[in-house]
């Protein structure tokens, strides 16, 4: 048989994990009523305590959990080898959990970890959390004491440290970059329109346009919500068949790699006619032919100051919660005019 956790309770009884913790332990911040039915519940289900997580989470295990959602991405290797690298500066080691774009995988590693393993996490949240808004996992790790710093995606609604790219102005300099070296039919090719980090990309595009005096032209918009890159040309192909344009901005190099075999096809050249940049600055940019100008998110940067904060909020150098906001730079290879 299955042992009884602390979360089947809470399941039980639709409550926090920590409000049966509370419970169990007699806690005075919880209700007589909530308490003796909680009590009653764990004894007739025979629920022993995890005496090893308790020990264990009163002591530091030096060891920070890593949860990436894909590594599919360069960006997300980068961030990785920024965080491993102040980690064992700093003497702390590190376990890495992938989640898949899964909600329900990102809180099965969550719970797998939240018995004594780590001291804290550093994670960037899977599509699938995104999209669903379920943040509960992340309030009652917090909650019971283990600190989070979340990067690139990250939860509003959540108090923690959050590491984030400067998504907006990345878009709107990108623009106007465009602009001043004559580009005036500017596309804009989106993977994540459903993120909150690709919503502010497409702002800040729509920003830019309107900072350099372009109109918006919602025919010059293409969001790809196929997850098969292999797709991605094909969709792309009408884009320039029915439009005049002389300039893409990808949110990805998966989307900028299609976009410019699309122009390709579609009789432009690069970068004389057409412009492809995209944001990342990893190995398709830098093996692409032509060589692809991106938007750089310093990946290695944001993995470095995720750990920096998580490490001094664990050795109580810090108690305030703080947002860092990465900026980003133009990265000027041979993909668009100069």
């Amino acid at each position: 048989m299955k042992k009884l956790t602390i979360k089947d309770i809470a399941k039980e009884f639709n409550v926090s994990i920590s409000t049966v913790s509370k419970a169990l332990n007699d806690s005075y911040e919880i209700s007589a009523a909530t308490k003796d039915k909680i009590q009653k519940y764990a004894k007739a289900k025979n629920y022993k305590p995890n005496f090893n997580a308790l020990s264990l989470k009163n002591r530091s295990t030096k060891t920070i959990g890593i949860i990436i959602p894909t590594m599919l991405k360069y960006y997300f290797a980068q961030v990785f080898k920024g965080i491993e690298k102040t980690a064992l500066e700093r003497g702390y080691k590190v376990i890495a959990c992938i989640s898949n774009e899964s909600y329900n995988k990102e809180v099965e590693i969550i719970e797998m970890l939240s018995n004594g393993s780590i001291d804290g996490f550093i994670l960037s949240m899977s599509k699938e959390t995104e999209i669903k808004q379920e943040f509960n996992h992340f309030k009652e790790t917090i909650e019971n004491g283990t600190p989070i710093v979340m990067f690139d995606r990250v939860a509003k609604t959540i108090d923690c440290d959050k590491i984030i790219t400067d998504d907006f102005n990345g878009a709107l300099n990108t623009v106007e970059y465009l602009h001043k070296t004559g580009h005036r039919n500017i596309a804009f090719v989106s993977t994540l329109s459903n993120l909150h980090i690709g919503e502010q990309r497409f702002l800040g595009y729509q920003k830019g346009l309107e900072n350099v005096g372009l109109p918006f032209n919602e025919n010059l918009i293409v969001n790809i919500l196929n997850q098969d890159y292999k797709e991605y040309e094909s969709i792309l192909i009408p884009l320039f068949k029915n439009n005049k344009i002389d300039s893409v901005i990808a949110t990805g190099e998966s989307a900028a790699i299609a976009a410019m075999k699309a122009g390709l096809k579609s009789g432009l050249e690069i970068p004389k006619n057409l412009s492809v940049i995209a944001f990342s600055n990893g190995i398709l940019a830098r093996h692409s032919s032509p060589k692809m100008t991106t938007i750089s998110q310093h990946g290695e940067q944001m993995g470095e100051a995720a750990a920096q904060i998580l490490i001094d909020k664990l050795e109580k150098k810090h108690n305030d919660t703080v947002t860092k906001v990465i900026k980003t730079d133009l990265v000027i290879r041979d993909s668009a005019k100069l």
